[in-house]
């Protein structure tokens, strides 16, 4: 997508970028920064005020992006949780961890899936070092507080994968309640009727104060907004007395992103009280897209959000299921309001965060991702050919109908091509003039479509990605869901 038009689809007009894609930036103040990564669960690339909703209230959020760079094209490498996180963890891209999707692969009805999937794997090989193994030679304390989903402690939890610190942090893809009881292993309960999201920040604003005199990691992966969609009263009437805009009308849900973005400004005049502000880089993104975009693709979901103007959502590998807010806060390093279109992935942070902390890269781990920090400082580019997606998994909606059958993906420049494995579609699309994914060019662009097509194939192998191709016995294509 061309620079100025995100800018313009999100309202904030023209603004120069360097030819990296990106504004320049100044230099470094400390060799050694704090780092605060705060992942919200299924927030959609359109779900903040900074990013273009008018009906969701994110002052805070904003602010932090006016004092850092927004990421205009950003994604998760995965179009739901667990695979997301899995490459947070160990910078690598799913097939190499194996963790390809949530739960099980053979989702949705099997008399409809033509394909036996690849097994998905629901824990982390303790065997990674993870990016929280790898900060702590360099003097890192750390804290996961909040959605782990990768195993449990002792030796797959957060713990047992490095973290010095775990609260709430354990197998469950979402709370079994936001207010407390919690029924969660990991966390005590605190008064009856507190929120998820209060109590997470408050243990995040503890961390920060104990650990104030020493280089700290904080991964603050929120639980919120994934389902269930549950927030506070006061906070609903607010919304529900508001008219929805653009798609987004949901006030429980605009709530629990009001909620989360109270939290995110509770941090930051923490750091400004305790003088940590221009020692502290603070990240913000989401695991996947937003949940919506499927009722114009005739898919039954329930629809929470809205991720127009891209296609589709959460679960899919279409720029609404993948394409994710990405903000990064770095004080005399970024400069304030800055913006940058190239594209980065989650696989990026991993050797992003090893070099803001002047940490060593794991010596026998492969690091998929590029270090974004050229782009932060507004000094390079990121020398890579494409980014890829592998997702070889049934993935049904709420009524039965697919949101994706397995496919992968690859984006190279302008250009992304999609690869279905049943019946081996090509779709090629080009997302400066197409952001909605509308106009299929494979057949219009054979040589484009087979270039890319290769591109992703040689990627598969260089990663031992699996495609399935055994046929499932029990498919029934005249069969009814």
């Amino acid at each position: 997508m061309k620079r100025r038009n995100f800018l313009k689809i999100i309202g904030l007009g023209a603004i120069s970028l360097s030819p990296a894609g990106c504004l320049m930036a100044g230099k470094a103040s400390r060799k050694r920064p704090n780092i605060i990564f705060v992942l919200i669960d299924d927030m959609g690339w359109r779900d903040l005020g900074c990013c273009g909703s008018t009906y969701y209230e994110t002052p805070n959020i904003d602010r932090l992006a006016s004092q850092g760079m927004m990421f205009t094209d950003a994604y998760s490498c995965g179009p739901n949780c667990a695979p997301t996180r899995a490459s947070l963890m160990s910078g690598q891209y799913t097939p190499r961890h194996g963790i390809v999707t949530v739960g099980n692969s053979n989702r949705g009805p099997a008399h409809l899936r033509k394909l036996i999937p690849v097994e998905n794997k629901t824990v982390l090989d303790a065997g990674i070092t993870t990016v929280a193994e790898a900060l702590k030679p360099a003097g890192y304390v750390s804290a996961s507080m909040g959605k782990w989903h990768l195993g449990n402690d002792p030796e797959h939890g957060p713990v047992g994968q490095g973290f010095d610190l775990n609260v709430g942090g354990y197998e469950a893809g979402h709370p079994r309640s936001y207010f407390s009881p919690y029924k969660n292993p990991e966390l005590k309960d605190g008064p009856k009727g507190e929120y998820l999201t209060d109590r997470l920040t408050d243990e995040a604003l503890k961390f920060i104060e104990d650990n104030k005199d020493k280089p700290f990691f904080l991964y603050l992966p929120h639980y919120a907004v994934h389902t269930p969609i549950r927030a506070k009263k006061n906070m609903i009437a607010k919304y529900k007395a508001k008219q929805p805009s653009n798609g987004q009308g949901n006030p429980i849900y605009a709530a629990m992103i009001e909620s989360t973005d109270q939290g995110v400004g509770r941090i930051m005049a923490r750091l400004d009280e305790l003088g940590l502000t221009d020692e502290t880089i603070v990240i913000f993104s989401s695991d996947n897209g937003g949940v919506g975009g499927y009722k114009e693709l005739g898919i039954k979901g329930g629809e929470i959000t809205s991720n127009a103007p891209l296609r589709g959502g959460k679960g899919m590998l279409y720029e609404g299921g993948i394409r994710v807010p990405l903000l990064v806060r770095w004080p005399g390093v970024v400069k304030p309001g800055s913006r940058c279109d190239t594209p980065a992935i989650t696989v990026d942070f991993y050797p992003t965060l090893l070099e803001i902390a002047g940490a060593a890269r794991p010596a026998k781990q492969v690091l998929d991702g590029r270090s974004i920090v050229p782009l932060l400082k507004g000094a390079g580019s990121l020398k890579r050919e494409a980014i890829f997606w592998h997702f070889p998994a049934y993935l049904q909606g709420s009524g039965g109908t697919w949101r994706t059958t397995p496919a992968g993906a690859v984006r190279q420049g302008e250009w992304k091509l999609l690869e279905f494995f049943e019946n081996g579609r090509l779709e090629l699309y080009n997302l400066e003039r197409d952001i909605g994914e509308k106009n299929d060019l494979a057949r219009i662009l054979p040589e484009k479509t087979k270039e890319l097509h290769n591109l992703l194939r040689n990627w598969r192998k260089s990663v031992n990605a699996t495609v399935p191709t055994q046929l499932n016995p029990k498919y029934e294509p005249k069969g009814t869901i």
